[in-house]
């Protein structure tokens, strides 16, 4: 935690100016571009003739959170070739939704997960839905808390540790904002939002990495050799193995690390959604390849600021400020342009925080008033003006559970929150997607046991792991009931999902599905009704 500030007022004057117009402009462009009618397709799917490169850029920025700008950014700065490869592993995750699920989730899926399962499992659809839509709201609640509370970390850079006042209002605020985009705009509203945080994100971040390599007379190796010597490590830091190196729990966490990365993206809520919007696989497919560049550049640009604020600032200089390595880019920022630049990549990273929180509430809203309220508990006889209304409405009362949970989790490592995230969607929601779409036997029981145990076995071994308790930077520091040793459970709970998804199948003494469902689902994931 930061105890002093990083950053002077005056760019936190200028940041709280530039945000406040941003958002102001895109709130209004958002509620323009509301659904006007009560047409639940427009509010989930919003308008799905848009272009490859606008959904593309619509998936940017569902998918880049402030944890890319800041906590990567800062990984680099102080673990050097270890920060890179997170960020390859954050590159990569876009080809596993591409080459695996993206155009068979497309084909069969209508508004939700929900739907593509209803169509593979039609008679034991409503327990699966349930399901599905609690780990949704699991991992949809976690990343959003982990965004608000990213919101008062991010403060602290200028202010030190807040007050409780100003934490109450800077989460409060944020989460309002969340709730107005989510509620009223609708998928239209949010892609909005997306598109214009991404094209800013990609544009601060690749202007900020020439400005760096510009320092240094665009030679990537002085960069290199000026970033090795200032770390304090020399070589080793341009070495693997600083952070994720020497013992093998080390090694093990990295491995997990990455694994829920590269199959978490597959599975989390907000980007399945998006896969949802486009009107055809083809557009779908040229969507996702761009997507792929554009987190690639945002990347590789983060990767340039991570070097070059250990080699103009020196990395104990970023540790004294911040041992996160969060405040790097803004130190870094402040270095080369002073106030203007930070208050330009702050504003961004609020602005970051705030679409991807959007994002993930309007899909769990999604989830609770589609597969939770109109499929179960009304049984399809909803009318869409009642389900518009409840997705409304659970928009506003997850934004409200984001805001109080972030209040009382507001000193949580914010990273750790939104890799148990990714862990949980990759050890319960990715393997009942891969065998939804690939295996002709899977059955409802097997989806069931894949869901819940891939949520409870990630979740039990967070809590029993070195983030709650044993650590110093741990939930409870002073106390010790760790017994698993890894931060990310990835390792252990990803392949669990799958077993208990194998097992629950094999074990299931039911009647099978209809043949037809089957042939019907088949026909529709290879040809789709769109093609």
């Amino acid at each position: 935690m930061v105890t002093l500030a990083a950053i002077d007022d005056s760019s936190l004057q200028l940041t709280f100016v530039l945000f406040l117009t941003v958002v102001v402009i895109t709130l209004f462009t958002a509620l323009l571009t509301a659904p006007q009618r009560d047409e639940i397709s427009e509010f989930y799917l919003g308008n799905r003739a848009m272009s490859p490169l606008r959904n593309g850029l619509a998936m940017c920025g569902d998918y880049l959170s402030a944890a890319t700008l800041l906590g990567s950014t800062g990984l680099v700065a102080l673990t050097g070739y270890d920060g890179l490869m997170y960020l390859g592993g954050t590159t990569v995750a876009w080809m596993m939704v591409l080459l695996l699920i993206a155009e068979p989730l497309h084909r069969t899926g209508k508004f939700t997960l929900g739907d593509t399962v209803a169509l593979r499992l039609p008679r034991q659809q409503r327990p699966v839905r349930v399901a599905l839509a609690v780990c949704i709201l699991a991992i949809a609640t976690l990343y959003l808390v982990a965004q608000l509370v990213g919101s008062v970390a991010l403060l602290t850079q200028f202010t030190g540790v807040p007050s409780g006042t100003t934490r109450t209002l800077c989460v409060v605020v944020i989460g309002a904002f969340v709730i107005l985009y989510a509620s009223l705009g609708g998928m239209p509203g949010a892609t909005v939002i997306q598109i214009i945080k991404a094209v800013m994100l990609i544009a601060g971040v690749l202007f900020t990495a020439g400005w760096v390599l510009y320092r240094f007379d665009w030679n990537p190796n002085a960069l290199l050799e000026r970033a090795a010597d200032r770390s304090g490590t020399g070589l080793a830091f341009l070495e693997p193995g600083l952070r994720y190196g020497g013992t093998v729990s080390n090694k093990l966490d990295f491995l997990s690390l990455e694994l829920a990365i590269v199959l978490g993206l597959a599975a989390l809520p907000h980007v399945l959604m998006r896969l949802l919007a486009p009107r055809s696989s083809g557009v779908l497919r040229s969507s996702v390849l761009w997507a792929i560049g554009l987190v690639g550049a945002v990347c590789f640009g983060a990767g340039i600021l991570g070097l070059g604020a250990t080699a103009l600032l020196g990395r104990d200089a970023i540790e004294s400020t911040d041992r996160t390595g969060n405040a790097s880019v803004l130190l870094l920022a402040h270095e080369l342009g002073g106030s203007v630049l930070t208050a330009l990549l702050t504003c961004l990273a609020y602005l970051t925080l705030l679409a991807v929180a959007v994002g993930l509430t309007l899909a769990a809203a999604s989830s609770l008033a589609h597969d939770l309220y109109s499929e179960v508990i009304r049984k399809g006889r909803a009318s869409q003006t009642e389900e518009l209304t409840v997705a409304r409405l659970s928009g506003a009362v997850i934004g409200t559970l984001g805001i109080l949970l972030a209040l009382v989790a507001w000193g949580a490592n914010t990273a750790t929150l939104a890799f148990l995230a990714f862990a949980i969607a990759a050890s319960a929601i990715l393997p009942t997607i891969v065998y939804t779409l690939f295996w002709r036997r899977f059955t409802a029981k097997g989806a069931l046991l894949s869901l819940y145990g891939g949520l409870l076995s990630s979740v039990l071994l967070a809590v029993f792991s070195p983030v709650v308790s044993s650590a110093p930077a741990s939930f409870y520091p002073e106390v010790d009931f760790a017994w698993f040793p890894l931060q990310n459970p990835g390792i252990v709970s990803i392949p669990l999902g799958f077993l208990l998804g194998w097992l629950g199948t094999v074990l299931d003494k039911g009647p099978a599905e209809e043949s037809t469902a089957h042939e019907e689902f088949e026909v529709r994931m290879l040809v789709g009704a769109d093609d």
